[in-house]
């Protein structure tokens, strides 16, 4: 049997505006992780499984769009190979779907590393191209995607990310210390093509209004990778405090999120945001070791489905 995994992530800072060529941090959340398992038969055809929501169905007969179908498809035009037959894939995921942590992008990636196990081509199935195969498995899911959540999930790394023609630019940022998040979950799911699409329409009905909404959040990201390389904690939780009410101003954010977020700020967080296409999903709160357990605590009472704890560049 073969096994692959990837894992989730987490946008620190720049999200929305990252579609409208403004740079965006993120961090990969490799607590949370995608498993991919592949398993040789003599079968002539593929069995898909996705026992995490129930699912299994014959690549022979899968809809188009099926996620983990697509995948495969992708694949085998990228390697000029067939891929239909000989194997059982299975694919298991702790990362929060619909939540704003990259699941889709992550299952995507496991499997995409699986396969290019399976065809003895683990070498040539590079972070660059893992996340390009990854990134045209997100275009037919969320329409426009920005591409942070592939890159930062193929490469495994904090990084700056810049969408840009022909490729994006994306560089990994110093960081003079770790930074610990509290995850928070809304428990609310929520579809980035369906955020990412209402924004873009509220961009077009107000331009003026949304682009220094988004020259506002690319500034942003740009002290927060300065107050990361210095290892100015209180300047990235200020940024951060900062990123969300920019966000609400997008019309991105949400109750429940705002609940968390406030939360986690009266318990003593250094900042906190949501995290991702908003609207429901996740927030983050950066804390200290001694904050940690009362942010935690405060962000259940608020109503968080549940809290996860990740080192980012530890």
């Amino acid at each position: 049997m073969i096994t692959a995994t990837a894992p989730g992530k987490v946008i620190l800072f720049g999200e929305h505006a990252v579609v409208y060529g403004r740079p965006a941090l993120a961090a990969p959340v490799t607590q949370l992780r995608a498993k991919a398992e592949l398993t040789p038969t003599s079968e002539p055809d593929v069995l898909l499984v996705a026992p995490d929501v129930g699912r299994a169905a014959l690549l022979s007969r899968t809809e188009p769009n099926n996620p983990l179908a697509a995948v495969v498809r992708i694949v085998e035009t990228h390697c000029r190979c067939s891929l239909s037959a000989g194997y059982t894939l299975s694919v298991t995921s702790a990362i929060p779907i619909a939540g704003g942590l990259g699941s889709g992008a992550a299952i995507a990636i496991a499997i995409i590393r699986a396969l290019g196990q399976y065809l003895e081509q683990a070498d040539s199935f590079t972070p660059e191209v893992v996340s390009r195969l990854a990134y045209e498995v997100e275009r037919l899911h969320h329409g426009t995607p920005s591409g942070i959540d592939n890159t930062v999930i193929a490469y495994e790394r904090p990084v700056y990310f810049v969408r840009r023609a022909p490729q994006p630019l994306i560089e990994t940022f110093a960081q003079a210390r770790p930074l610990r998040l509290i995850i928070g979950d809304t428990g609310v799911s929520s579809r980035t093509k369906d955020v990412v699409g209402d924004v873009g329409r509220q961009w077009a009905a107000d331009r003026a209004e949304f682009e220094t909404i988004f020259d506002a959040c690319g500034r942003i990201a740009e002290a927060g990778r300065a107050a990361l390389a210095a290892g100015d904690l209180p300047a990235v939780g200020a940024l951060m405090d900062e990123n969300h009410d920019w966000l609400r101003r997008m019309t991105v954010s949400s109750p429940p999120l705002d609940a968390l977020v406030g939360a986690a700020r009266a318990a003593g967080a250094l900042g906190a945001k949501l995290s991702g296409a908003g609207r429901g999903g996740n927030m983050i709160a950066l804390v200290t070791a001694e904050t940690e357990a009362a942010v935690s605590a405060a962000l259940l009472a608020a109503g968080a489905a549940r809290v996860m704890t990740s080192d980012v560049g530890a």
